[in-house]
């Protein structure tokens, strides 16, 4: 274990600007000591994707080595579990009644993990493989969105039944999350959009961000407002669901150092990472101000970042093979 504490850089910010999706809700952190905490996993083959489960635990995607691991946070241990050959879990969710749910990479599946009795189920999408990659559910716990960055499309699962339908897009879908109005947004990397579906009557819609953009990760705020890390040119992007348009763009303090995760608070704070300085940045909206913490590893390699029910950011060094918790 790897215990620091961090100093913040204050980088002011002017002009003006104004969810988690994964079944636990976000909490708020405001006096936030900046203290980094890491673990090595057990497995660091490509561990990719964390996610918060309802017992205060954290759930892991290990890519490469076909797993999922678990960390309790209080008894600093980890376990594992094997998944069918072939599975390469990209991204991982944990519903309220703890059953855990990957997206199968590597088969074009999406697997069902019982933690209780080890029972893992998969459920094939009607393409065969499509490569599924970030997923989400609903507030019910009723739908799981996910999107198919190979196959160029957004899917659904009905979590009762296994069954999935496909949308087709474009542009290497990504990152996803959804509204307050319950419409998909997802990341269209490859075509620097971010697209949008109305479950309701499937019609796709798109928000263009720029040349060069390449937007890679979204995630929503407490008021509804959705926050994009913009992969391509350093900035972080705030963009209105309703208005269908971006409010404001941000550069972020390395410059163009690969802003990839973003995740956002209870409190409407917003976490987004630059993966090519090491570094998480904390963006207040209401101050403009940043406050950067360096990571302890360097070659981290975090890809997705998530905001436990207590505020605190978890992060999974993909590079590194070490568990982070920022608080």
């Amino acid at each position: 274990m790897k215990r620091f504490a961090c100093l913040f850089a204050i980088v002011p910010i002017t002009a003006f600007a104004g969810g988690s999706n994964y079944g636990v809700t976000p909490g708020a952190h405001p006096n936030l000591a900046g203290k980094v905490t890491e673990w090595p996993v057990p497995t660091p083959r490509f561990a990719r994707d964390p996610a918060p489960a309802p017992d205060g635990s954290i759930y892991i995607a290990v890519m490469s080595g076909n797993k999922v691991a678990r960390f309790d946070p209080k008894a600093k241990a980890f376990r594992e579990w094997d998944l069918p050959s072939g599975h390469r879990p990209h991204g991982v969710l944990v519903d309220k009644q703890g059953i855990v749910w990957t997206t199968g990479n590597g088969n074009g599946t999406i697997g069902r993990l019982d933690p209780a009795s080890g029972k893992i189920t998969e459920f094939k999408t009607p393409s065969g493989r499509g490569g599924p990659h970030t997923l989400v559910i609903t507030d019910d716990g009723a739908t799981i969105w996910f999107t198919m960055q190979s196959g160029d499309k957004v899917a659904s699962l009905d979590t009762k039944t296994g069954a999935i339908r496909e949308y087709p897009t474009s542009g290497g879908p990504y990152g996803l999350s959804l509204d307050k109005a319950g419409n998909v947004w997802f990341c269209r990397m490859g075509d620097n959009k971010m697209g949008r579906l109305d479950p309701r009557s499937g019609q796709m819609s798109e928000v263009d961000m720029g040349s060069r953009s390449q937007p890679r990760r979204v995630a929503t705020a407490p008021d509804g407002m959705l926050w994009v890390a913009l992969y391509g040119n350093g900035r972080l992007a705030k963009l209105d669901p309703s208005a269908m348009k971006v409010v404001k763009e941000y550069q972020l303090p390395a410059g163009d150092a690969g802003p990839y995760a973003v995740a956002v608070d209870g409190g409407g704070m917003v976490w987004v990472n630059e993966i090519n300085t090491d570094t998480v940045v904390r963006f207040d909206p209401g101050t403009e101000q940043m406050r950067v913490v360096k990571l302890p590893s360097s070659n981290t390699g975090i890809r997705k970042m998530i905001v436990d029910a207590g505020g605190r950011l978890w992060y999974m060094g993909s590079h590194s093979g070490r568990l982070g918790v920022v608080e």
